[in-house]
């Protein structure tokens, strides 16, 4: 979409998007999105063929290929089409056997008998004893098993994917080896054609009995084409070395009344959607309410201020009101390490734009959740792309600081974020690789990746790095003293460190509650399509490191200590201390993790999302200090 019609235009547009957000945000259970796919008309006995995607577990965050357990196989497995996001999760999309004829019912369908041999059943039993479940695709659709609902509740509760088997209390594992799917479609009234709209899966486990075994007619004793298998109705299927498994599957097709745009809403469906919403409205109220207090008092200390220094006539006179003007000469004194605030000032910049134009994305909804990986996808490339300002930002402002090694601060823009981040995924990615896990990145994506970086990051980096120096150094609104100003000795709470930490908690207030439900959704394999909430969230935050940047860094300079370059940043970016912290809470709180290398995999992400925080959180802090500074200088009349 082209924003046309000027600057008035552009700002006209801005309340539109702060009213669809809220509109999208009020109605949770029906998200707006863009199904990602066409539609695929079905006619009676058409093919159907379901996919298997992976084995997942909250317990061990380790996904697995569908075929490491020794499920039945066709006879040539065949990999669908992977995009970049599929693989970074881990996502493996392949045939099976199971194949349906549209809208034809069929009861205790026979499709193999393998023999468990000693490792297989240790594996069976391993990923039972680690709750895992079975992901398969119809039409793009996730399989689903109905639960009983809360009392109270009128909207139907579903989980993703079926488990593997259970476990008794007499310490045997049985397996689920029969699958009762239903297949929910819509007709056209208009045309014989039909669209699936809903896949659900009852798992049991059945010891089937038989007589003479034939592998080209394969036939049961425990059931038959008239006959529909109950859970619980029969002798469960034991899983033990030499064990004969036959598995086998029913399945039934039936009208809905649900359309097809609206078939994911029953996955996008927030069962804590009343509780979400309250605590949204709760958080940005509280929010709103101080940072408009710290805005009004902002003003108000300012304006008068700045009247008084206009009005003074002698230099002892604005010493007695407060002392920022006295370090005026000092303000804008180029910071220590000036080439390392650089760096992370334009990481931020590129972090910044990422995550703007991926939110704008995916709250027009883009980014569908029909469309696999698209969002991790598009956060790889934005952020490739977006390097072109990170070049630009450090280069401009590493000149204002009247540095000329300006290809050395490229440099490290273009290594230095990535580098940290990617030597960390990389050590978990090989942790990963040593569990024969499919979340393990391969090489060839893993080259892809470099390629991305070194091919398309760096080069971008440097051409806006070059612009960026081409360009007039910023200049300052007062001249800086040759000699330096000493700082008298500073309070306990305007101390740098008591300061930064404070500073952080105003920030994390306003995302904590939603972090809640975005951890949720990574950890324990839900979808998160909120982002009509998300959105808002990600205002407040800006707003609420800007305030809390620019309060700080008033009172610092009222006390003559002009050295707030450095502060600015690591005051906003210190709630990514309180984002981790509150990470270890949750993962000792939620999550059942026992591994240790799972246990390892969580802080390491979150260690990463942490310090991606850090570097979005401190570059809003960073501007929004930098513009207020100047802003005040340039205000008074320097003697």
């Amino acid at each position: 979409m082209e924003i046309t019609g000027g600057p008035r235009g552009r700002l006209l547009v801005i309340p539109f998007l702060l009213f669809a957000a809220v509109v999208f945000a009020s109605y949770p259970a029906r998200a707006f999105y863009l199904p990602g796919v066409a539609p695929r008309d079905f006619q009676k006995d058409d093919d159907l063929q379901v996919k298997v995607n992976k084995l997942s577990s909250i317990k061990t965050q380790l996904p697995y290929d569908y075929y490491f357990l020794d499920y039945c196989k066709p006879e040539a497995i065949k990999n669908s089409a992977e995009n970049l996001g599929e693989v970074l999760r881990g996502d493996r999309i392949e045939n099976s056997v199971y194949n349906f004829k549209m809208r034809r019912d069929e009861s205790c369908k026979v499709v193999c008998r393998p023999k468990l041999s000693a490792e297989a059943a240790k594996n069976f039993k391993e990923k039972i004893d680690d709750e895992y479940r079975v992901n398969m695709i119809l039409d793009n659709l996730p399989v689903v098993v109905p639960r009983q609902t809360r009392e109270g509740s009128q909207a139907p509760g579903f989980e993703h994917g079926y488990r593997v088997g259970y476990k008794l209390k007499d310490d045997k594992y049985y397996i689920n080896n029969h699958l009762s799917f239903k297949v929910l479609f819509h007709e056209d009234l208009n045309s014989p054609d039909a669209r699936i709209v809903g896949f659900h899966v009852i798992p049991s486990s059945i010891k089937h009995e038989y007589g003479a075994w034939d592998d080209k007619n394969p036939s049961v004793q425990t059931c038959n084409a008239n006959t529909k298998i109950t859970p619980g109705s029969h002798t469960p299927q034991e899983v033990a070395p030499d064990a004969y498994v036959v598995f086998s599957y029913d399945v039934t097709f039936e009208a809905s009344d649900i359309i097809w745009a609206s078939r994911w809403d029953v996955y996008l469906l927030s069962s804590d959607s009343q509780i979400h919403w309250f605590s949204i409205i709760n958080s940005l109220m509280i929010v709103l309410f101080l940072s408009g207090m710290i805005a009004m008092i902002m003003m108000r200390t300012l304006y008068k201020d700045i009247a008084n220094y206009n009005q003074l006539d002698n230099q002892e006179e604005a010493q007695e009101e407060t002392g920022w003007k006295l370090v005026h000469g000092d303000a804008f004194r180029p910071p220590v390490h000036s080439g390392l605030l650089c760096v992370y000032v334009g990481t931020g910049v590129q972090f910044f734009g990422m995550t703007v134009v991926t939110m704008m994305f995916a709250l027009l909804g883009f980014l569908s959740p029909a469309n696999r990986g698209g969002l991790m996808t598009a956060m790889v490339l934005l952020w490739v792309f977006m390097g072109v300002l990170a070049g630009y930002t450090s280069s401009r402002l590493y000149k204002m600081f009247k540095g000329n090694e300006w290809k050395k601060i490229t440099l490290k823009t273009a290594f230095m974020f990535p580098g940290i981040i990617f030597g960390v995924f990389f050590v978990l990615n090989a942790l990963i690789w040593g569990e024969k896990s499919s979340g393990a990145v391969p090489f060839g994506t893993m080259f892809a990746l470099f390629l991305l970086w070194f091919g398309i990051s760096v080069p971008l980096v440097f051409v806006g790095s070059f612009l960026g120096f081409k360009q007039p150094a910023i200049e300052d609104p007062v001249k800086t003293n040759k000699i330096p100003r000493q700082i008298p000795e500073q309070a306990w709470y305007l101390q740098p460190a008591f300061s930064i930490l404070a500073g952080g908690i105003l920030p994390f207030g306003a995302v904590f509650i939603e972090l809640f439900f975005i951890l949720t959704s990574i950890w324990l394999n839900q979808f998160y399509y909120i982002f009509g909430f998300l959105f808002i969230v990600f205002v407040i935050l800006l707003v609420t490191c800007a305030e809390i940047t620019i309060v700080l860094c008033y009172f610092q300079l009222c006390s003559e200590d002009y050295h707030w370059w450095w502060r600015a940043y690591l005051t906003a970016g210190s709630s990514a201390l309180y984002l981790f912290a509150y990470a270890i809470f949750y993962f000792f709180n939620k999550l059942e993790i026992t591994k240790l290398v799972s246990g390892i995999l969580y802080f390491g992400y979150m260690l990463i999302i942490s310090y991606a925080f850090f570097v979005l959180t401190g570059t809003i802090g960073f501007y929004a200090c930098f513009w207020f500074v100047r802003k005040i200088y340039a205000s008074v009349k320097i003697d």
